[in-house]
């Protein structure tokens, strides 16, 4: 009941939040004291918010990778091994996937065009506040495995006690601080988003487009709950229903990362062990992307056949390789997959200044479903983790 109770806050307070940020343009008041306060108010919340998120992201890193790694003991380095080469293989497969789908329907839906993206004013918070994180979240994520590797093949257990301690304190920040704001905080993204007009006018710009990359990312999400109950020999569909929580968090934050507490929960309530989970979940948010993999796939074979060129399996199957490594910095930050990937469209695909300033917007536009297909990817690869773990106890 508890993961139904936040199910229904999320989509509250994605509702509200749309509304609100529509009512400017329904009844003209968008230039309005009263209205731009209101949607001001929203933005320094979610200034704020993210600040504090952005903070917090690699001490969860830490703390819950490390003490998973460490309390698996000699399992971790194999557990280590198979999750990064799930994740990564699903990653590359989207990619694979969406390049051959895009090859088939592109082509008879786009014609080559040019256009200018469309930027909208947007409404500044009242005040900021920087809170500068103690380190990066690739920092944590090399210490997080240094430390509980390390933990893992050694007999003392007096730091391992310390991190303990650490994780149990981050975990109450989570369920009393962070947990209960994060439906406030997607209504004030998307009334931020609704009241700026980026979400219906970037939509329009690549209707055809947007609807194949919703399409594939949901028909996505089922293949890796197939996957799953074929490796595990258990059907996993059912457990899909368990998931929707994180789905719609991670709608709202456009964070895997940020996504970490409530994702915890819904592999906990889908049986997966709290050992598996706490390290599974919290190293696929930064490493497995198939949803902006997808995205950034057939977004960039559709605006480089508006732009009259030719997309082919020779040029977008490094492309596409080389995507699984470089967003693995990006996840902790809303819309960071197609910054981190910036270099690779440039140097590997060619694409002109104007070209990034479409394939950037049409990012944007999708990153909150981009971002749930990911999350929603982490729960069937630590169901399959899983698994496989309690079978290698048993043997």
């Amino acid at each position: 009941m508890k993961h139904f109770a936040l199910l229904i806050k999320l989509i509250t307070g994605i509702v509200i939040g749309t509304l609100i940020g529509l009512l400017g343009g329904w009844f003209g008041i968008s230039k309005s004291i009263g209205y731009i306060g209101v949607v001001r108010l929203f933005a320094t919340f979610n200034s704020l918010f993210s600040a504090f998120l952005s903070f917090m992201i690699p001490l969860i890193i830490v703390s819950f990778i490390t003490v998973g790694l460490a309390e698996l003991g000699k399992k971790a380095n194999r557990l280590f091994g198979i999750t990064v080469l799930m994740a990564y293989g699903t990653t590359v497969v989207s990619g694979f996937l969406a390049f051959f789908v895009g090859k088939a329907l592109l082509p008879s839906l786009i014609e080559p065009i040019t256009g200018n993206v469309i930027e909208a004013a947007g409404f500044d918070p009242l005040f900021t506040i920087e809170i500068a994180p103690i380190f990066g979240v690739m920092s944590a994520l090399v210490l997080s495995f240094v430390l509980g590797i390390g933990m893992a093949n050694s007999k003392s257990t007096a730091l391992l006690d310390v991190c303990r301690n650490l994780q149990n304190i981050i975990a109450m920040v989570l369920s009393k601080i962070i947990i209960p704001l994060i439906p406030i905080h997607i209504a004030g993204l998307f009334c931020n988003i609704a009241a700026e007009g980026r979400l219906f006018g970037t939509v329009k710009m690549f209707a055809s487009l947007y609807v194949i990359i919703l399409i594939l990312q949901v028909l996505y999400i089922f293949s890796q709950f197939v996957l799953a109950s074929v490796l595990t020999r258990k059907n996993c569909l059912p457990k899909i229903k368990n998931i929707m929580p994180a789905y719609f968090t991670a709608l709202g934050t456009q964070s895997s990362a940020s996504t970490i507490p409530v994702a915890l929960e819904c592999a906990y309530s889908n049986d997966i062990s709290e050992d598996v989970a706490d390290f599974v979940v919290p190293l696929c948010a930064t490493i497995n992307l198939n949803g902006d993999t997808i995205t950034l796939v057939l977004g960039t074979m559709g605006i480089m056949l508006a732009s009259g060129l030719n997309p082919t399996l020779l040029v977008f199957a490094p492309y596409i390789m080389m995507l699984g490594v470089t967003m693995v910095a990006a996840p902790g930050v809303p819309g960071g997959g197609v910054m981190a990937a910036l270099g690779l469209i440039a140097s590997m695909l060619g694409f002109t200044d104007p070209m990034q300033q479409l394939i950037i917007a049409l990012h944007f536009s999708q990153d909150s479903f981009g971002t749930a297909t990911n999350v929603s990817g982490d729960q069937a690869i630590a169901l399959i983790v899983n698994e496989w773990d309690r079978n290698t106890q048993n043997s």
